[in-house]
């Protein structure tokens, strides 16, 4: 018989453990995109996700005997904590097989809810594996993360929310995408009773498997996936999500990890909530769909799907964001090397904001520098070049360079064997727009610049780390340049970091 997905989404048991989460409005991102925006908040569930509608309309309908047995699963971090919870609910044991890449959050958070979590593989499919393995030899039940009838039907119940909670017109919903689970369901029951409302996937870079599936018209295999958003690395999706999304799902959109970073920053901002790649992706993917297709005034829903993120990967995040929106480029440029061309060059920079500053003296005729600009748009960065070019300065656009935004821009600098009489300074200053421009005049060009190094971070001050070549006779009137700065500064050139890697002696 077939399985009637619409009748197992109304009839789905998962509010033992699973609430109804808000749907919530977004002034803020309804007035950047002009259209109306609202986040359905899966984050808000007990377990961060909505991953425990699934596992637990999956395990209620196990038998007694199989409930005894115990269940197994594999997981990179949210769906093992719905299994955990459901676990705990009907009273059995859980074993979640997790990849060694999950976050550390995520595998506390299993074992905080009473299951075994056993860490292996570096990702799904590893664990996927060895979960299979563990099945035949503890005889569990397996609960699979999304291609099971059962799961899909509890996961479509988010859309069955969605529908009751905002019963006016919706032109589209966006749903992120892993395996297919998640959209799968929601795409089911959205099209049966309102078939007009778009259903729109989405999913990272390197992690696309539903998109190249559909577009391949078969399931198709990942050489590799990325694993930032690690809620939606998978490298295959399964059979009935993937016959599934065929018939019901109206696009896929693709998004950058900068993109993702940009949405949380986002979201943030918005509602004061902190969601993990994966729980951004949507709003990603919404932002980039209303902006391709210039939608205005439009009813747009995402779903916020988690918020189960390490504290320590929000460094990245910070990181990224400004670029994702499109708010940062980041530049190499040439400028000649001699007293006075580092302010020439931030003054032809004019009204931009200097969000970084990487330069370390090297080559006594030309300076290479890595700069931070804020920015509006794509066609400002190419004005702003084209600007710089006229000027004589070489530009290269790196704000699409994974390498550069990666690694060069920590890398700028290193031992300069031709700066003599080498002093190095760190140096706070008040943060505004023009501040760094404003510390630049009061440096003037007496001396030369060996080392310059400043990055915003949004704070009060800003900070600089700089290297003057100061011959011993100029000492004393250095310092009283300094004092009648009016910065707070400090001397590091006995600093054992600049000593060991920066400093003309390395010693």
């Amino acid at each position: 018989m077939p399985y009637n997905y619409l009748q197992q989404i109304l009839d789905a048991r998962v509010y033992d453990v699973a609430h109804e989460t808000p749907l919530d409005y977004a002034p803020l991102l309804s007035a950047r995109l002009d259209n109306h925006i609202w986040l359905k908040r899966e984050d808000e569930q007990p377990v961060f996700s909505f991953k425990c509608r699934g596992a637990y309309n999956k395990m209620v309908g196990l038998t007694p005997a199989e409930l005894r047995k115990g269940v197994i699963a594999a997981s990179a971090g949210n769906h093992a904590q719905g299994v955990a919870l459901a676990a705990k609910r009907l009273g059995t044991k859980a074993v979640i097989v997790m990849p060694r890449t999950t976050p550390r959050i995520k595998v506390d958070a299993v074992r905080g809810l009473g299951a075994k979590a056993v860490l292996h593989g570096d990702n799904y499919d590893a664990a996927y594996a060895h979960a299979r393995e563990l099945e035949k030899k503890q005889r569990l039940t397996f609960v699979h993360p999304y291609d099971d009838p059962d799961v899909i039907a509890g996961q479509g119940t988010v859309a069955m929310e969605i529908l009751r909670q905002h019963a006016g017109a919706l032109h589209a919903v966006f749903v992120p995408v892993g395996g297919g689970g998640l959209i799968s369901g929601m795409a089911v029951y959205i099209k049966k009773m309102r078939p007009g409302v778009k259903i729109i996937g989405v999913e990272p870079e390197d992690a696309d498997a539903m998109y190249r599936s559909l577009k391949a018209r078969k399931r198709v295999m990942l050489d590799h996936v990325n694993i930032f958003a690690d809620g939606v690395a998978v490298r295959q999706v399964g059979k009935e999500t993937f016959r599934l999304c065929k018939q019901y799902v109206d696009e896929m959109v693709i998004v950058s990890n900068d993109e993702i970073c940009a949405a949380i920053k986002d979201v943030f901002e918005d509602r004061r909530s902190i969601l993990e790649p994966a729980g951004a992706l949507a709003y990603a993917g919404l932002k980039r769909y209303a902006e391709k297709k210039r939608l205005k005034g439009k009813n747009l829903i995402a779903v916020a799907s988690g918020a189960n993120v390490n504290f320590d990967r929000l460094r990245y995040v910070a990181e990224r964001a400004e670029i994702g929106e499109r708010r940062e480029a980041l530049l190499a440029v040439t400028i000649p090397e001699r007293p006075g061309s580092l302010k020439k060059f931030c003054r032809i920079l004019g009204g931009h904001s200097v969000t970084e500053f990487n330069y370390r003296y090297n080559d006594p005729k030309a300076a290479h520098i890595f700069v931070g600009v804020q920015t509006g748009a794509d066609e400002k960065v190419s004005r702003l070049a084209a600007t710089l070019r006229r000027h004589g300065y070489p530009v290269l656009d790196m704000t699409d360079n994974e390498m550069a935004k990666l690694h060069i821009r920590h890398l700028v600098g290193g031992r300069a064997p031709n700066a003599e009489n080498e002093i190095l300074y760190r140096i706070e200053f008040p943060e505004r727009p023009g501040a760094l421009m404003d510390f630049l005049n009061r440096m003037g060009g007496t001396w030369n610049i060996s080392l310059f190094h400043y990055r915003s971070h949004g704070a009060d001050f800003g900070r600089v780390l700089v290297g003057m070549q100061v011959p011993a006779k100029d000492k004393k009137k250095f310092q009283a340049f300094l004092k009648g700065l009016g910065y707070e500064f400090a001397e590091e050139t006995a600093n054992p970091a600049y000593r060991l890697f920066l400093s003309q002696g390395g010693n």
